[in-house]
């Protein structure tokens, strides 16, 4: 099963997408923050994807995906920036540390569904079994 983490400080958004994401599948993880997230990544044998906000306490998302990125096992994981920051610098930056998708929250169920599948067919999981 596909696995993916999700890192937001929003204990709302993190129910309300882990939900969408579960129901369309997919194996779930959730941090509170960057230092949680990387620690969750440096532990785990591999996230198929990480989904993370920008503004989070402790690191930002980019410094927290800069961070992530140094770990060998995570140099092509995919990463999807979920954020009310649209800044072009911000995307700018986000894309050369590795974001393959930046959202502008919110976003529609559908629409995040269907980028994810796109990213995976780019990006294929490591873990195709069911």
């Amino acid at each position: 099963m596909t696995k993916i983490l999700i890192v937001d400080d929003s204990n709302t958004i993190l129910v309300d997408l882990k939900a969408v994401l579960e129901g369309a599948g997919y194996n779930v993880a959730t941090a509170i923050n960057g230092n949680d997230c990387y620690s969750k990544a440096e532990s785990e044998d591999y996230f198929d994807m990480i989904i993370s906000d920008f503004n989070m306490p402790g690191m930002d998302g980019l410094a927290m995906i800069q961070k992530i990125k140094k770990l060998e096992k995570y140099a092509k994981t995919p990463f999807v920036m979920l954020t009310t920051e649209s800044s072009m610098e911000l995307k700018k930056l986000g894309k050369e540390a590795g974001v393959v998708v930046w959202f502008v929250k919110p976003v529609a169920e559908d629409r995040i569904l269907s980028t994810l599948t796109m990213v995976f067919e780019k990006f294929p999981p490591r873990s195709t079994a069911a």
